[in-house]
């Protein structure tokens, strides 16, 4: 059964569309980082370790999240992984245990995905979906902060 939200189904499978992306983009840095929480070496293996488990539990969440979005809007959300590689728009580099490179790799995939709600916020809006809209800015302010602490490292 399709839900009575108010807001037109055009706009609800574009919305949808969009939060597919997002949930691929989510899917593919949460591999990301467990790789790298598996692979990490060095004289700070563990701090580097529990980082990035902090970080993939975070994205892991998110994930949920967005999956569940989806659904409220009426819509099914992906669960394949051929779908998510087709859809995402972060690349999957080379294995490294450089930690700078995974830093770094991680950090770009972080604003790729921040740069990518931030377009979508009023657009969502524009489209009658507040709720969207609310739930993509607070989703892009997690990815802030876990660029932020990323940087951190970075400096």
């Amino acid at each position: 059964m399709k839900p009575n939200l108010g807001i037109p189904e055009n706009h609800l499978q574009e919305i949808s569309y969009e939060l597919n992306k997002l949930l691929a983009n989510e899917t593919v840095l949460y591999t990301k980082t467990r790789n790298y929480h598996w692979n990490v070496t060095g004289d700070n293996f563990m701090e580097m370790h529990k980082f990035y488990e902090t970080q993939y539990t975070e994205l892991e969440e998110i994930i949920d999240e967005v999956a569940e979005r989806i659904r409220t809007l009426g819509h099914f959300a992906h669960g394949r992984l051929s779908d998510y590689l087709k859809t995402t728009s972060l690349v999957e580099q080379e294995y490294t245990t450089n930690q700078n490179e995974q830093l770094q790799n991680l950090l770009n995939d972080h604003e790729t995905i921040i740069r990518h709600l931030r377009d979508h916020v009023n657009d969502f809006a524009d489209r009658r979906d507040y709720g969207t809209s609310d739930f993509i800015t607070g989703i892009m302010e997690q990815h802030e902060k876990m660029a932020w602490m990323i940087r951190s490292y970075l400096q």
